[in-house]
């Protein structure tokens, strides 16, 4: 029985991450030191700091990442992406030539015998209300139509340069660390879809960029798999256990 890996917040490309080109030679490296050992590879969302395609045109860069994924899926690898807050302006082109299967929203699916809810976990009870009115331009048809209309240097210029603002604003670029389950929106959120969910065995986010796993219930558990900025961890599924790692260059760290 082969694994099944989640991964998420690479934000590959952010003018606010130093070590970017080494950061995405370290995830390609990764992905292909599991590429034989996997029936399937979970992208929770926020892979590049920010994509957006054009007709014509996709963003400069990412082609040792992007080049992998095709070469995991044309070995008949599944890669499911998650949009998350940062990528979400994705129009058919990972699809088409790279053959990962998009997700848009959130999706409850059966692995192993296994519920498991999958999210990038962006819009699940944050009560910011100035992230819930961006997340609402972000995602409206007209705003996506009229980011379209620039010319893709200055479009890009504006996506790299807000998302790099936005990281900047935070000590180091780093999340705030685990509040407690009473303060953390997306444990709070989770606790109550469980109510009327009570069947779903995992829950795995990205977005928060922490490290986290919680034991919600007896047969529940809850994960946020950190990211792959400073933190480099995933979670693996063989099947029976689920269980976070940290990749260090030639090894995994449980």
């Amino acid at each position: 029985m082969k694994n099944i890996y989640f991964i998420s917040d690479a934000h590959l490309g952010s003018l606010a991450i130093k070590h970017r080109r080494t950061q995405e030679r370290r995830l390609v490296r990764f992905l292909d030191s599991i590429k034989d050992k996997a029936a399937a590879i979970y992208l929770l969302g926020d892979m590049f700091d920010f994509w957006n395609e054009y007709k014509y045109v996709v963003p400069k860069g990412y082609t040792r990442f992007l080049g992998k994924l095709s070469e995991i899926t044309d070995m008949g690898v599944e890669v499911h992406y998650f949009t998350g807050n940062h990528d979400l302006w994705t129009y058919g082109y990972l699809e088409q030539e790279c053959g990962v299967i998009v997700h848009k929203k959130p999706i409850t699916i059966e692995l192993y015998d296994k519920e498991f809810y999958l999210a990038h976990g962006d819009g699940l009870g944050d009560p910011d209300n100035k992230f819930k009115l961006l997340r609402k331009m972000f995602h409206s048809p007209l705003c996506q139509k009229l980011l379209n209309f620039m010319h893709p240097w200055w479009g890009m210029q504006l996506g790299l340069n807000w998302a790099k603002h936005s990281r900047l604003k935070r000590a180091d670029g780093k999340e705030v660390p685990f509040m407690g389950e009473d303060k953390e929106y997306l444990v709070q959120w989770t606790k109550e879809y469980m109510k009327t969910h009570p069947n779903i065995d995992y829950f795995l986010y990205g977005h928060r960029h922490i490290e986290l796993d919680l034991t919600l219930e007896k047969k529940t558990r809850m994960i946020i798999l950190g990211d792959w900025i400073w933190q480099f961890t995933y979670a693996v599924f063989d099947g029976e256990r689920l269980y976070l790692e940290q990749y260090v260059e030639g090894e995994s760290k449980p």
